[in-house]
């Protein structure tokens, strides 16, 4: 466009990825972003339309960048143990492998924008959906290969795996001791060859508890 200054538009979804991954959307202010981006606001707007068009392009970028590389593990197959614990550990090695915290930015998104945010919303769906059917898939072909014995139906496992991933991403950005973290997948891991819980799906809460979440 004439007087629009032309930049890179790849290496600035980039920095403003890390801004957004940081700080988060609300506190993201477009200054920050021509600040941090080094491109004048006329020209952010010209090329992603607002801040929330450059807040897409930046969780898209992540997306593609940093949470697809937990399917490309499962996807290389060997022993179902090994391959589930190194693509949970990668998520968290990512999530806390720096001083800031800054977690999962999927899931910091999910924290911060819902319920109001829809298109947030649908993105945390599908990337949820696909990594629940990966690990489906790859838990029932270890099933098939007489690999693992579950007292729970591969669907089920790989809905409590995505539900613990998820609850450790969010707890990363409070400790991120990779020590810690490791120690709860291997707990999750273990629950693969499990017995199933005290509780039946007929009497779901504790003795002595109401079942009122709190």
């Amino acid at each position: 466009m004439a007087g629009v200054r032309q930049f890179d538009t790849d290496r600035a979804v980039e920095k403003a990825m890390n801004l957004f991954w940081e700080q988060g959307y609300e506190a993201t202010s477009m200054q920050d972003l021509t600040e941090a981006l080094g491109v004048g606001r006329g020209s952010l707007y010209a090329a992603f339309g607002s801040k929330d068009g450059v807040y897409r392009a930046a969780l898209a970028h992540y997306l593609d960048s940093m949470a697809s590389a937990m399917l490309q593990t499962l996807d290389e197959g060997g022993d179902v143990r090994t391959t589930i614990r190194n693509a949970l550990l990668g998520r968290l090695v990512v999530a806390a492998e720096d001083s800031v915290r800054r977690g999962c930015m999927l899931v910091n998104a999910a924290c911060e924008r819902l319920p109001g945010d829809a298109q947030t919303r649908q993105t945390a769906l599908e990337v949820t959906s696909a990594n629940r059917d990966a690990l489906e898939r790859a838990l029932a072909e270890a099933v098939a290969r007489g690999e693992i014995t579950p007292a729970f139906d591969p669907r089920s496992l790989a809905v409590f795996l995505v539900a613990c991933l998820t609850g450790l991403l969010v707890s990363s950005k409070i400790d991120s001791d990779l020590a810690s973290l490791t120690r709860s997948v291997d707990i999750a891991i273990s629950t693969l060859d499990g017995r199933p819980p005290v509780n039946t799906p007929n009497s779901p809460h504790p003795p002595g508890t109401t079942g009122i979440p709190v």
